[in-house]
């Protein structure tokens, strides 16, 4: 009953534009519902004031007054949702040159408000930020809810919660450090009033700081059972940088939500039935390890990078770098246990440019193309707590849809190329796509592309 409660007054769900008004008929599509289920061609989905309230044939015309959009037979699939992005990554940015003025503080969420619009512009509908620099973040979110711009529905953990540690000097402003059972209870109470919707946690260092290991868990057994025991209470849901197996176990063994990287998880098999048997999130993350081992855009290790192009060389340190490598091939193998034991799986990048470049290694590293689309979709608002709203096309959830050229199950790589996504749809209404640059019309008036 209290995580209901809080449902309904998360601040990325009060922050949604808002609904389209009306009804709205999407026929003749290729539906991929999210569930799992085998596409269904031939169908059609009902939309009124912002939700779906019907999922039918397309012989199965609704009555009067109603706005009629012909999808052409093209793949309708729910909105993506990414469950790990650091949207303001990389801050400071941009780097002037020498001579150039400084940048002004405000300019940095100009930046990352474009970096917003860009995700939208891809089909990626809601985004769980989970680690921002300073009030970045919230001020995004808010210019969203006043109408400055249309991006994804964006949930934020306010500062991550971790004990003293070098990562709080490499990333300022992006933590909250705590120490001890009490501080730690006023640090999770701290980012719920700063407009939280869940709680972020560093059980272990990260591998992206060369003076953190993940060895051995960062927090003591009774910070961390406050922590989740206080967000619990509340109801929110906590996320978890896993890294280490003793930060891992710690999580695992204290009820934490979803465990964020996870990577040497197949090493310990007991901790997957678990998290199974517990209908617990998995957010594996492989494309940050891409990152870090300076793979580009490549989707297999050690292959040329999607546009053809050899990947740039890394620029992190050589330690760092040899340490993705091996932390790559670990979590690879942890994405296929996972799969054998059972485990839900959530799509994070964790990683700035295009997103679906995760669901594409995730499909690489042993789930088919259909699981890692559950994974996109339904995986991630179950990691979200927000099963109800999104992430299938159901009767009762939020209209927020994708329409993309091709079928996704036999090309996913369609997901990365900008014209393929014709239309992105958010609460009814058509927000971004290919459709609507060739033809404006459709946001106003959706019969002009009828057939």
């Amino acid at each position: 009953m209290v995580a209901a409660l809080v449902s309904a007054r998360l601040p990325a769900l009060l922050a949604d534009p808002p609904p389209a008004p009306g009804r709205r008929w999407l026929t003749n599509a290729r539906l991929v519902d999210g569930t799992g289920a085998a596409p269904r061609d031939g169908s059609a989905v009902l939309v009124e004031d912002g939700r779906i309230v019907a999922v039918a044939g397309t012989g199965d015309v609704p009555s009067a007054d109603v706005e009629v959009l012909d999808l052409g037979g093209r793949t309708l699939l729910p909105g993506l949702i990414d469950a790990h992005v650091h949207l303001s990554s990389s801050y400071p940015h941009p780097q002037p040159a020498e001579g150039v003025e400084p940048i002004y503080p405000g300019t940095h969420a100009h930046i990352v408000a474009a970096s917003a619009r860009a995700v939208l512009r891809m089909g990626v509908t809601t985004v769980r930020d989970v680690g921002g620099f300073g009030d970045i973040i919230v001020e995004v979110r808010q210019a969203m809810r006043y109408g400055a711009f249309r991006g994804p529905r964006l949930l934020t953990c306010g500062r991550i919660v971790s004990p003293t540690a070098p990562g709080g000097r490499f990333f300022p402003g992006m933590y909250r450090e705590a120490d001890g059972a009490d501080d730690v209870r006023r640090a999770v109470r701290e980012q719920i009033r700063y407009g939280a919707d869940f709680v972020k946690v560093m059980t272990t260092g990260a591998r992206s700081v060369e003076l953190e290991d993940p060895h051995p868990a960062q927090l003591t057994r009774e910070e961390l059972r406050v922590l989740v025991e206080e967000a619990h209470r509340q109801g929110y849901r906590v996320a978890a940088h896993c890294e280490g197996l003793a930060g891992t176990e710690l999580a695992v063994e204290e009820g934490v939500d979803t465990i964020e990287h996870g990577m040497y998880l197949a090493q310990r098999p007991d901790l997957l039935e678990r998290l199974a048997a517990d209908g617990r999130i998995l957010v594996p993350t492989l494309s940050c390890l891409y990152g870090v081992a300076g793979l580009g855009e490549a989707v297999q290790p050690g292959s040329a990078s999607t546009g053809g192009a050899e990947p740039p060389a890394p620029t992190w340190t050589p330690l760092l770098v040899e340490l993705a490598e091996h932390n790559l091939e670990q979590a690879r193998l942890t994405v296929r246990a996972a799969r054998e034991a059972g485990v839900t799986m959530a799509m994070g990048f964790d990683w700035k440019g295009r997103n679906a470049l995760e669901l594409l290694r995730m499909i690489d590293a042993g789930l088919t193309a259909r699981e890692a689309l559950v994974a996109a979709t339904a995986g991630s608002a179950r990691a979200l707590g927000l099963e109800d709203r999104l992430g299938t096309v159901e009767p009762g959830k939020l209209a927020d849809l994708l329409v993309v050229d091709g079928d996704p199950l036999e090309e996913p790589e369609l997901l990365l190329d900008p014209d393929r996504i014709w239309l992105v749809v958010q609460l009814g209404a058509p927000a971004v796509g290919a459709a609507l640059e060739r033809s404006p019309s459709v946001a106003a008036a959706p019969a002009a592309l009828t057939r």
